[in-house]
């Protein structure tokens, strides 16, 4: 029996070469890497994993990076947008936290990593944690000093409150005011006080108040609650809208017991909003404590419930195919935040390399500077300057002499061209004058002129009855001839010569 188990064995271990040799494989890189994450995710697709946080990077895109560590190993985790939003406290380096979530592989790196779905301290809840880190924080920037609180007006005569008009808040806050002081102005903003709205409706509420400037004493009210139905009043946003308002801020949330980081920054803390009125009003008497608590277990059974059903339909395929389909979308916008952080740092260094760069150009430039040969050059363009004025001033001077010079000449010897023409002028005329007629009529003489303009000079030119004119030295005049008497030369003797009738 040994020998033929001996045989046998022999037999198999001849045969087990051919045998691996005909199922061998040979896997792509992205083939292996892919198998692996799909057995990861299905065998790791629901667990929780407690450590250390480190290297926290959040990316622009609203991702968070972080590496999850113990004193034996350490895993990469990425909190996409969606779930980093829910998260009630801020991560950071040192924190040590329980994260749920699934395992997963990132293929572009063969990395083994978690995808995380929720996030809660270890020991402190996660709201408790935000709320201790969002005091320290404004306690550092002073906003809790007492002396930067104003003291409420004696006698304020509208008060106006921010809480839910629909809350019992406002009614028993009417009930005290109307019995101890009725002639004061109550006027309600709403407002939500519990949700994921309420912190910013809040701040909407106090920035109008002081816009509208109606009002003497800001009051926000909220009844009782756990710490998650207060968390509007433990908001960043709630705590500066606060401390910006103009007006005296008389925080009356929750019960005596209940602090929050609104009744720190605020400039009064009233125990309950019905002690805020007594406050306001100056009276003597107190109210029995509001019950408004708001569980958050419909919040929590809710969040279960969804969970499981995610769960239930993670068989379904056209389900897994969505989320197949959404697990690679994210493990994109993982490999999209990498490269970003990657494009980051290279176009720090080409920065730094481009400052160095522009660094050794400025100094070459100083050494090299020529302001000062400028500087010279100008100077001397200035005396070439001052030089070229000062002898283009003494020609013009010259030229400006010399031009009267000439003025002076020329209008002496006009004056003499002038005396000279007239002087000629007076002789012509006085030649001209001795002969024109004129000076003959003047003299008593006269030019007679037939009818057709011609010059009468024998009286055989005329004849009676004929219109003639005579032209004297200051006139002339029109005559008709009646008689014409013609001298003869040799007997002396007139002869009368009359018209032919």
């Amino acid at each position: 029996m040994g020998f033929a188990f001996e045989a046998v064995a022999e037999e198999r271990d001849k045969a087990a070469p051919s045998l691996r040799r005909q199922v061998r494989r040979t896997w792509l890189v992205h083939e292996l890497v892919t198998e692996a994450r799909e057995l990861v995710e299905s065998e790791f697709g629901d667990v929780w994993v407690e450590g250390e946080i480190s290297n926290l990077r959040p990316a622009s895109s609203g991702h968070l990076y972080f590496t999850l560590k113990d004193a034996e190993a350490q895993l990469p985790v990425v909190l996409f947008r969606r779930q980093a939003m829910l998260l009630r406290f801020r991560p950071e380096d040192g924190l040590h936290v329980r994260v749920r979530g699934k395992a997963s592989v990132y293929e572009q790196r063969g990395q083994l990593q978690l995808v995380g779905e929720t996030m809660e301290p270890v020991g402190a809840g996660s709201l408790q944690l935000a709320f201790e880190q969002l005091r320290e924080r404004l306690k550092a920037e002073g906003l809790f000093e007492q002396e930067r609180k104003r003291a409420l007006p004696a006698f304020p005569r509208t008060v106006a409150i921010v809480t839910s008009p629909t809350g019992a808040v406002i009614r028993d806050f009417l009930n005290i005011v109307g019995r101890r002081h009725a002639g004061l102005n109550v006027v309600l903003v709403p407002a939500a006080v519990q949700g994921e709205s309420a912190a910013a409706e809040i701040v909407a509420a106090i920035e109008r108040v002081n816009e509208l400037a109606f009002a003497d004493v800001l009051v926000l009210a909220r009844g009782g609650g756990s710490l998650e139905d207060l968390a509007a009043f433990n908001s960043e946003r709630v705590a500066r809208a606060i401390v910006a308002s103009r007006l005296a801020v008389v925080s009356a949330v929750g019960h005596e017991t209940d602090f929050t980081i609104a009744d720190f920054v605020a400039d009064l803390r009233a125990p309950t909003p019905s002690a805020a009125a007594e406050l306001i009003t100056q009276a003597q008497h107190r109210v029995e404590e509001l019950v408004a608590a708001l569980e958050n277990r419909l919040v929590r059974a809710a969040r279960f419930a969804m969970m499981q059903s995610r769960q239930r339909l993670n068989g379904a395929s056209v389900e897994r195919a969505g989320q197949r389909l959404f697990a690679l979308l994210r493990r994109q916008e993982q490999r999209l935040d990498d490269l970003g952080f990657r494009l980051e740092s290279a176009m720090r260094q080409d920065l730094r390399q481009q400052s160095a760069a522009v660094a050794a150009l400025r100094v070459a430039v100083l050494r090299h500077d020529p302001r000062g040969r400028i500087g010279k050059a100008g100077e001397e363009l200035a005396a070439k300057r001052s030089r070229l004025v000062h002898a283009l001033s003494a020609k013009l001077a010259a030229e400006r002499h010399r031009r009267e010079g000439l003025e002076a000449r020329l209008y002496r010897a006009a004056r003499t061209a002038v005396a000279e023409r007239r002087g000629a002028w007076l002789v012509v005329a006085g030649r001209l004058n001795s002969l024109s007629p004129l000076a003959v009529l003047q003299r008593g003489y006269a030019l007679v002129q037939d009818e057709s303009g011609a010059v009468v000079r024998s009286v055989t030119q005329v004849a009676a009855e004929q219109t003639i004119q005579t032209r004297l030295s200051d006139g002339s005049f029109t005559s008709r001839v009646g008689t014409v008497m013609v001298e003869t030369n040799s007997t002396g003797k007139k002869k009368e010569k009359t018209k032919k009738r």
